[in-house]
């Protein structure tokens, strides 16, 4: 099967752009001596995460318990979950994961730590906890030192629970980051707890990673197959994206119009620093100008050539992440051959 045999939209994977972005990652963490615990919501294939562990990285991170779930029954063993994880079915889920793998969570709350130490009772087998701190990105997170403290103080003193360390989503700051991070760390450990993991993450930042002064643990997804919205971030270029919406040009209504097979179904609707709804690889001067759900239309004013009713294109999207879970499969590519089609085993797991 080649790349001719797909039909459209489909998403292709250039294993070999790949590949070498899981080995410059890793290769980059090991040099600044910190773990990398890549985050599976880019990709959601357990091969994969298998893949990063098996370069040297340390577990993995999923964002809910579906995730989580599934990668424990494709036998990853150390995952962490960073997300606050609220009320009585999911508490049960995460015990039986909890039962079966190393796991860890996170909490930025009072009620949700009760959850856990209302759930988790054995100091045989304590549930990793860490508290999640706001350093500027302005979405989860305690807002101060003290708050820190109060929550690791509620961890420590559970039996059934072990305080694991701190962590944060930043913004791509990463100097203020290391900032924050080490006065909260300073907090707690004057108060006599021990802060063994200091968690930063996010793929725009990820290089500059080191400048982050302070932490042991970097979690990252985008980086495997980047995407557009990261080349405008400046992580690497285009020639980084290992991933593309194949797509049919099925109608050129105008000379300076092309109508492609696949509209928010396909490309979902993240906007990046760039214009457009994504890169079309064979014609770089196009514009992919406006989506509905079925319909990319495309203006080529600014194209010299132009493509036919027909023609077959290549689209790397803004925000690939997205655009993974909008699909079933994935096909993996050497040059226009399929070595494989792989199911998106964790595809809609948003709970």
């Amino acid at each position: 099967m080649n790349i001719d045999d797909i039909d459209t939209p489909a998403i292709l994977i250039d294993l070999d752009v790949m590949e070498a972005n899981l080995a410059r990652a890793q290769n980059y963490a090991d040099k600044n001596g910190f773990a990398l615990r890549p985050h599976i919501k880019t990709h959601r294939l357990p091969a994969f995460a298998k893949k990063q562990e098996a370069l040297g990285a340390k577990g993995i991170n999923c964002q809910k318990l579906g995730e989580a779930e599934v990668m424990a029954d494709a036998g990853l063993t150390d995952i962490l979950v960073t997300y606050n994880i609220i009320g009585a079915a999911k508490l049960d889920r995460l015990a039986a994961l909890h039962d079966r793998v190393r796991m860890a969570v996170v909490a930025d709350n009072a009620p949700v730590i009760e959850g856990y130490i209302a759930q988790f009772t054995d100091p045989a087998h304590p549930l990793d906890v860490m508290v999640e701190c706001e350093t500027g990105a302005e979405r989860n997170g305690v807002q101060s030192p003290e708050q820190a403290l109060e929550l690791a103080r509620m961890i420590d003193a559970a039996p059934g629970l072990r305080f694991r360390g701190i962590l944060t989503y930043p913004p791509a700051k990463p100097k203020e980051t290391g900032e924050i991070l080490m006065r909260i760390k300073q907090v707690i450990e004057a108060a006599g707890i021990k802060v063994p993991v200091v968690s930063s993450g996010g793929s725009p930042a990820f290089y500059s990673a080191h400048e982050t002064e302070g932490i042991n643990e970097y979690r990252a997804g985008t980086y495997i197959y980047s995407d557009r919205m990261q080349a405008a971030f400046g992580m690497g270029t285009l020639d980084d994206c290992a991933l593309t919406v194949l797509m049919t040009v099925a109608s050129r209504p105008t000379d300076t119009r092309a109508v492609l097979d696949g509209g928010s179904k396909a490309l979902a609707a993240d906007l990046c620093p760039k214009p457009g709804h994504g890169h079309i690889v064979q014609y770089p001067d196009a514009v992919i100008a406006k989506l509905s759900e079925e319909h990319a239309v495309v203006d080529l004013s600014a194209c010299t050539d132009k493509p036919k009713v027909g023609d077959r294109v290549q689209v790397i999207p803004n925000h690939v992440c997205v655009v993974v879970n909008l699909f079933e499969k994935v096909h993996l590519m050497r040059g226009n051959k399929v070595e494989q089609v792989v199911e998106v085993a964790a595809r809609g797991k948003s709970n």
